[in-house]
């Protein structure tokens, strides 16, 4: 059956107090998992040689992180497009979604016109494809 656990946490043993962690807030935590979604989405952007696009999100990403993000050499995918529109296009949708949590209105906008621009691209390999 069950039995209760005995000894107290490994954190209150060593004698620290709980402040004495680093500790983020909820806004800092968002504002990381933003810059994470928009710098995956810079990365599949610059694969899809998008540069005005990813122009505006390294903007953002350095904004956020208060530093320029990395960037690989640039130049277009010879890979499946379409897969990496659909991609980007779901890192956009997550980064509206911690966008809109986080009340940020430039980048839920950026979000939102970065889904709009790959759906059009996905819409456009539909029908090409379908000829």
């Amino acid at each position: 059956m069950y039995e209760p656990i005995r000894t107290k946490p490994v954190v209150h043993r060593v004698g620290g107090h709980q402040s004495d962690y680093p500790r983020s807030s909820r806004g800092e935590a968002l504002d990381i998992q933003l810059a994470g979604h928009l710098a995956a989405l810079l990365t599949l952007t610059d694969e899809l040689g998008l540069q005005d696009a990813a122009a505006e999100i390294a903007a953002q990403v350095a904004r956020l992180r208060g530093a320029q993000p990395t960037r690989a050499a640039g130049g277009r995918a010879a890979g499946d497009t379409a897969a990496l529109h659909q991609r980007a296009h779901d890192l956009a949708a997550r980064a509206l979604l911690v966008a809109a949590s986080r009340a940020d209105t430039t980048v839920a906008i950026l979000a939102a016109e970065r889904m709009d621009a790959h759906a059009a691209a996905l819409s456009l390999s539909d029908l090409a494809g379908a000829h």
